[in-house]
């Protein structure tokens, strides 16, 4: 077991792990404000009487791009079947936009200086809306903006990038508003005690090093649940951004299973083996139930048998046959969706990409390249 609701099986490979141990120790006791934004002594930038007054409104929309939306949109797929408000995501340029005059609107932006977050901003926002800038203390497009529309304004914290930003300001002040628990996500605390966590943490950075040292570099999610779909976006994104620098890092890919049976998998099987796989599987309740009494007698073995029942042996098939075919894999099983089980997630991932940042001598934190780009655009447009 990860955690008391996650059970985890980690990769079958015998590696390494002393110094992934020590470095982790190390990194345990840095003051790292992302590590800091995990624990539940986090001091947020944001008033709680900001939540009890907005706490009422039923819609919410969000702009922002990347790691300052991602984790929230994680945060509301993964727990829908808590939240009972409207939530809007605006994290790319489309032509269709519409904004409610009675949203409250959230825009999110580290630097404030986003283009397609000033672009959304710019076409959406209407000066009697309820408006919420999240953006670092320093001079900024948003935040001037943010002035002029006399709009609320919540420092981004200035330590913390946006992939990394989930359980600060920019995951937490929505995650309030959409009735959720923000302490109960802090679980780092509580993880660090557990030596089975921290055990299987280390042997899966170090797996994951061997892989990475034998040319195997794709990363592919086998995703059995699709409300967890954004959260293997954000992960997505905190892996391929923060590790891939020097010519190192890997591609992590999603698989919405089982669709992908019947058109990835012969590749995964048979093709290339540069590839290792991460099986995600979410426990559902109440799930509908095949009762028909005209079912052929070739298919009776389906009969009151649950959506989750079916989907869940296709997984446990899946497994059994990488397993004859000696194909890399781990697999998490979620028993409870809440804010516990996913504050584990954002936790084990985070720490997870940290360490390999470490071993593979490229710094987590930044992305240079990207900047590259938000450059030549600028130029581009003047």
């Amino acid at each position: 077991m990860l955690s008391k609701d996650i059970k985890f099986k980690n990769f079958n490979i015998k590696s390494s792990s002393k110094k992934i141990k020590n470095d982790l120790y190390k990194i345990l006791k840095e003051d790292n404000e992302i590590l800091n934004s995990l624990r539940p002594t986090y001091k947020y930038s944001y008033n709680k009487k900001l939540i009890k007054k907005l706490k009422k409104e039923n819609v919410l929309s969000i702009i922002g791009m990347g790691g300052s939306v991602l984790g929230t949109q994680a945060i509301y797929h993964f727990l829908k079947h808590k939240i009972k408000k409207t939530i809007n995501f605006h994290d790319n340029l489309e032509s269709n936009l519409k904004i409610d005059q009675k949203n409250i609107n959230i825009i999110v932006s580290k630097s404030g200086n986003t283009l397609e977050t000033i672009t959304n901003a710019n076409l959406l926002l209407k000066k009697k809306c309820q408006n919420i800038f999240i953006t670092e203390s320093k001079n900024s497009y948003l935040r001037s903006l943010a002035l002029k529309i006399k709009a609320e304004i919540i420092d981004h914290n200035n330590f913390i990038g946006g992939r990394y930003s989930v359980l600060s300001e920019v995951g937490m002040l929505p995650a309030e508003l959409m009735g959720l628990n923000e302490k109960k996500f802090k679980q780092l605390n509580n993880l660090i005690k557990n030596k089975n966590f921290i055990n299987l943490l280390i042997t899966n950075v170090s797996s994951t090093l061997s892989f990475i040292k034998n040319k195997k570099l794709n990363s592919i999610i086998l995703n059995y649940d699709s409300y967890s779909d954004n959260l293997f976006k954000w992960y997505q994104q905190l892996l391929a951004e923060s590790l891939g620098k020097k010519g190192k890092g890997i591609l992590p890919t999603i698989s919405s299973m089982p669709k992908d049976n019947h058109s990835l998998m012969q590749l995964y099987l048979d093709g290339p083996k540069n590839n290792f796989f991460t099986f995600f599987y979410a426990k559902e309740k109440n799930t509908l139930k095949i009762n028909n009494k005209e079912i052929i007698q070739s298919h009776k073995y389906l009969q009151n048998k649950t959506l989750e029942k079916i989907k869940f042996s296709q997984k446990i098939a899946t497994e059994n046959v990488f397993l004859r075919k000696q194909i890399p894999f781990r697999s998490f099983e979620i028993l409870n969706k809440d804010e516990k089980s996913l504050g584990d997630l954002f936790c084990f991932f985070i720490l997870e990409t940290i360490l390999l940042g470490r071993a593979l001598n490229v710094n987590p934190y930044d992305q240079p390249s990207v900047e590259l780009i938000k450059k030549e655009t600028k130029k581009i447009l003047i």
